[in-house]
């Protein structure tokens, strides 16, 4: 079966991260970070954003998500024009990626199980039965089947990232977005949460995260793109671990 490409990048130039602003504001004062990006991503696939702090993934990663305003060249998500995106859609949008933050942004005050529970009921689930199922399915993806009674703070920092990532699987999303998944955790807790990935991309959702951790990326070779000087490059990963 010819592969779906979930994500296409056309000439674009990337704002940086500030409030959503009119674009003649963003176009007038906005900093620009990236420009020239032509990426394209197929379905399952997992591919790393390397680079500097600062070179520009977060900012790509929001422009993703719709948090940034797309407004120079083209770029389609998960079959959503991103340059003619309506801020009513951007929800509409995001129950068709996953998104994957760094620092959590998980509801202090309720448990594993309600925190899916609540973001399930957001997003249109209806059915109790078949929220209940999707949650157990994710829920067990992720090894956490049997904290779902367990409340955020009683959970590791790994446990609190897997929850995160059985958050953005429940709706089964095209495209999985990681802004550095790994970075506040331990080598050994790292391995396992990129084991995860590996196997969330074998089963068709593509998997695009930033990442400056060398020692997973040798373990677990992928299709890297660099990000350097305001724009970006393919790289043979085994080349520059050398280097």
């Amino acid at each position: 079966m010819e592969q779906k490409k979930v994500i296409r990048l056309k000439d674009v130039a990337v704002y940086h991260a500030g409030e959503y602003r009119s674009e003649k504001a963003m176009l007038r004062e906005g900093e620009m970070v990236l420009s020239d990006i032509n990426i394209e991503v197929e379905r399952g696939e997992l591919v790393y954003l390397i680079g500097r702090v600062g070179s520009g993934k977060s900012s790509l990663l929001k422009t993703l998500y719709a948090e940034v305003p797309l407004l120079v060249g083209r770029g389609m998500i998960a079959g959503f024009d991103l340059r003619r995106l309506r801020r009513k859609d951007i929800p509409y949008l995001r129950r068709r990626i996953g998104i994957v933050f760094q620092d959590y942004q998980l509801l202090t005050d309720r448990n594993v199980f309600m925190n899916l529970y609540y973001v399930m009921k957001a997003t249109g689930w209806k059915r109790e039965s078949e929220i209940r199922e999707r949650i157990d399915e994710v829920l067990s993806l992720v090894d956490l089947s049997a904290k779902s009674y367990k409340m955020p703070f009683e959970l590791s920092g790994g446990e609190q990232q897997r929850l995160v990532i059985a958050r953005a699987l429940l709706n089964h999303p095209e495209v999985l977005l990681a802004d550095e998944p790994t970075g506040n955790l331990d080598p050994v807790t790292a391995d396992g949460i990129m084991q995860l990935f590996v196997r969330i991309a074998a089963g068709g959702c593509a998997v695009v995260m930033s990442t400056h951790n060398t020692a997973l990326i040798e373990n677990y070779p992928a299709r890297a793109i660099l990000f350097a000087q305001g724009h970006t490059k393919e790289v043979d990963l085994k080349a520059k671990l050398e280097e």
